[in-house]
């Protein structure tokens, strides 16, 4: 195709031929050039937000298994415990404590990563909106909740993990039931009281 603009010598002419070989040469590079764990550690004042910026062209594409995260980065594909891995793995570095959270619903399981600091969850799913964070107090019911909220859906359990080495690791769980109030249980007397809840 740009064969038949070079016959055509005129001004306009010039300008689209440049215009395509810039194009194929940014195609080309952009293909190239993924995203890497280093381009990550480097960026300074990484935040959540910030962090949630470089996946916002990101594609879905589901993975039984947890992709290593320089395969997740290098093809711009992969799904919400890819996304939610790396970020557990860059925050920690700039000083954000992490947490995995695994929420089941009915047909399917959904992991985000909850940054305390921030009061946070970064969730796959809301990478490409201006808002790219949910809050949540940090619970995992809380979190659970506002999680199948985004699915219309109900959750039945809710667990935190950690990923090291290619391996889950389960921390806790909590199931959601009908007996469930808001309000933590409280044992033991005043002076020593344990507030149980997830």
């Amino acid at each position: 195709m740009a064969g038949l603009f070079l016959k055509h010598r005129g001004q306009g002419d010039r300008w689209i031929i440049g215009g395509l070989v810039c194009l194929g040469i940014w195609i080309s590079m952009g293909a190239a050039a993924g995203l890497t764990l280093e381009e990550l550690r480097r960026e300074s004042n990484l935040t959540p937000q910030r962090f949630a910026r470089f996946f916002s062209e990101f594609k879905y594409q589901f993975h039984a298994e947890v992709q290593e995260p320089e395969v997740f980065l290098s093809t711009a594909s992969g799904d919400c415990d890819d996304y939610a891995v790396v970020a557990a793995m860059v925050l920690p570095e700039k000083g954000y404590h992490t947490r995995l959270i695994a929420v089941r619903m009915p047909g399917v399981t959904h992991v985000v990563c909850y940054v305390a600091e921030a009061k946070c969850y970064l969730d796959y799913n809301n990478r490409s909106y201006l808002i790219k964070t949910a809050s949540a107090d940090g619970t995992l019911r809380d979190v659970a909740r506002k999680v199948a909220k985004s699915f219309d859906a109900s959750w039945t359990s809710a667990s935190e993990f950690v990923y090291t080495n290619g391996v889950k690791r389960l921390v806790a769980t909590v199931a959601q039931t009908d007996k469930y109030t808001a309000t933590p249980v409280v044992v033991g007397k005043p002076e020593r009281q344990i507030v149980i809840d997830f």
